[in-house]
């Protein structure tokens, strides 16, 4: 029975919690700078991008930036006058996207706040769904012109907490510390 997870398994979870919304279409994970913004990729996108691990007495907490993004595609017009109208349909596409991708970092965090779902992700036979987050609230910052496509959305740092028990049984060493 696995009861301590790591880090692929905590990937793995928040890259099928993606997977299983609905309205995501593309879920990948690595450096920010690994983002693939190019017209094939498929939005709404939620990418996990590693930050930190940092070690307790008992938890390891994992912190994952989460980026949810969307396309906001403005409306081209010849006409000089309708320029004023066609900024207007594109501060109200931008206001839509902006506003869905918020929902769905909400429903990303409320899958960690109440652990329900996790019981349904990447868990294998006989093992514990033991992930939490730390208590308190989640900042989500939005971003409109941040990358070079027209991708605007939201992001956050999810606290991941995973319970460590510090086995030493498991190390990949020798246990004779005469050199041997």
């Amino acid at each position: 029975m696995t009861k301590f997870k790591d880090y692929n398994q905590t990937i793995n979870t928040l890259k099928q919690i993606g997977v299983n919304h609905k309205q995501i279409q593309n879920v990948n994970s690595g450096d920010i700078w690994e983002i693939d913004l190019e017209k094939n990729t498929l939005f709404p996108l939620m990418f996990i991008n590693p930050v930190n691990a940092v070690f307790g007495e008992k938890t390891t907490v994992m912190n994952f930036q989460i980026f949810v993004m969307d396309l906001v595609y403005t409306v081209q017009q010849q006409d000089s006058s309708a320029t004023a109208t066609s900024q207007n349909q594109d501060q109200i596409q931008e206001q839509t996207v902006l506003s869905d991708c918020l929902q769905i970092c909400q429903d990303i965090i409320s899958t960690f706040k109440t652990g329900e779902a996790l019981y349904h992700s990447n868990i294998g036979i006989n093992e514990d769904a033991a992930y939490f987050i730390e208590e308190g609230d989640i900042t989500i910052e939005p971003f409109t012109e941040r990358f070079d496509n027209a991708a605007v959305g939201w992001v956050f740092t999810i606290p991941v907490l995973l319970m460590n028990d510090y086995q030493t049984c498991n190390i990949p060493s020798t246990t004779d510390y005469a050199g041997k």
